[in-house]
């Protein structure tokens, strides 16, 4: 996701007219395209316009619309909650060891409205009557099971409908974790919406989307609804995995290793710098000093994390480029209400290598532009040192290992629980329009937390 941060041009500018630095016109152009683009952790959107409230009630049925147009304005929600690291898990193989003696729990389940006795005729207040009389019921299915599947239901075809069911349920909904550094999309383009478009854009519809949790810096949204308005013609699959069994499943030297070293991210590149290299060598030093606090004054001013810049060479045509990378953080975290230990990382979506490796299978991800290239992203131990080939090709193995690929028809969602479940998103050809509510919990949440110390 990119969004405008306007603090360095002003800057620079000022700069510029006291002569402080003499810069060259692609230096100038390279400080205004930094300070017009900023990413973030997320998988990989383009910002479209600033939201600053959100409808609990969604989008009206024409019905509705006078009635609505006449209430006051709606509250802005909570932004999303802090994430939930936890206390450190001491003697991670042996827990690890634990887990794999036992069951293999479940995996989003599916729910299909012909099997709860309804059908295309029950009306959406029948529907509605539904989700909430088995509200409890569905949300432990959905800590038990990390995720749950409706089908057939024809009430969440459309926005309103989509609402109420989550309403109904007992969601509560939260801002978009971007929402501090940058803008989703709405699906309906209304910034008082609280349904966000799931990286619909043509333009990235070559794009596969990696396996992830959805988080943002310090902050993660404790559970989603995926909905299907208008599935692809071809492919756009919507992708799950289960947190839990990619803790399982990694070899337990690997765990450890991750476990112990923790991982970081680099949350962007900025490969705007070759001119740099032109300059007398003199000037070089100072120039790239110069840059690099601006740029960090800048993007730190506008993140609630610490984003710790480094020079380096990459980048798409191996030239000098500026690397922003987050702080250090635990891959596998125990989970908020069930205390289970679960894979939280993203390594998935945001190695560089094994986007690459995709590229081979799905072709160039079609990052053309200036802002996409900002948009790039890799993984590192938390110590900075690179991960090995090997340990990406485990993962990565594990990840496909547990990945359900969820064909998606209009009205079908996915609830699922962020800390458990990655998701992810297949390409696609044709016309996809699917939607996303963040949520900061639920109703009955605290009745279903684990005593601590109960859980291995």
């Amino acid at each position: 996701p990119l969004s405008p941060v306007t603090c360095v041009v002003p800057t620079l500018r000022r700069l510029v007219e006291v002569k402080m630095v003499k810069f060259s016109i692609p230096a100038v152009a390279s400080a205004i395209a930094l300070a017009a683009c900023v990413t973030t952790t997320d998988a990989f959107v383009p910002a479209s316009r600033q939201h600053s409230v959100s409808s609990q009630f969604g989008v009206a049925s024409k019905s509705n619309v006078n009635q609505l147009s006449m209430t006051a304005t709606l509250e802005q929600p909570p932004l999303a909650p802090l994430t939930v690291w936890g206390d450190r898990i001491e003697n991670i193989r042996d827990i690890q060891a634990e887990y794999r003696k036992r069951p293999a729990p479940g995996f989003a389940p599916t729910i299909r409205a012909s099997d709860v006795g309804l059908d295309s005729s029950s009306s959406k207040e029948q529907q509605i009557a539904y989700f909430k009389e088995n509200a409890t019921a569905i949300k432990q299915l959905m800590q038990d099971n990390s995720a749950v599947i409706f089908r057939e239901f024809s009430l969440m075809k459309e926005q309103d409908g989509f609402v109420a069911f989550y309403e109904a349920i007992g969601m509560k909904t939260c801002l978009d974790p971007l929402h501090s550094v940058s803008a989703r999309p709405t699906v309906d383009g209304k910034k008082n919406s609280p349904v966000y478009e799931a990286v619909n854009k043509e333009s990235r519809k070559n794009f596969f989307i990696g396996m992830h949790n959805e988080f943002v810096g310090t902050r993660a949204p404790r559970a989603a609804a995926f909905v299907c308005f208008k599935a692809a013609e071809t492919g756009g699959e919507f992708l799950i995995a289960d947190g839990r069994a990619m803790f399982r499943d990694l070899s337990p030297e690997l765990v450890e290793k991750l476990y112990n070293r923790q991982i970081r991210y680099s949350v962007m590149e900025l490969p705007f710098f070759g001119w740099i290299d032109n300059l007398p060598e003199i000037a070089q030093g100072p120039v790239q000093g110069l840059v690099k606090g601006l740029a960090s004054a800048a993007i730190n001013a506008k993140v609630d994390f610490s984003v710790d810049l480094r020079w380096g060479e990459g980048g798409y045509d191996n030239i000098k480029m500026l690397q922003a990378r987050a702080p250090s953080q635990p891959p596998i975290v125990r989970h908020p209400v069930t205390g289970e230990p679960t894979w939280f990382c993203n390594v998935h979506s945001h190695s560089s290598k094994l986007r690459k490796d995709r590229e081979s299978k799905y072709g160039a991800e079609r990052f053309e532009d200036g802002a996409s290239q900002i948009n790039k992203s890799d993984m590192f131990f938390g110590d900075d040192g690179d991960i090995t080939d090997d340990d990406l090709k485990e993962m990565d193995d594990v990840t496909y290992k547990n990945v359900q690929f969820v064909k998606m028809t209009e009205g079908d969602v996915v609830l699922l629980d962020n800390y458990k479940c990655m998701h992810g998103r297949n390409v696609f050809d044709g016309t996809r329009k699917h939607g996303v509510a963040w949520f900061e919990g639920w109703e009955g949440e605290e009745e279903m937390k684990v005593a601590p110390g109960s859980v291995p």
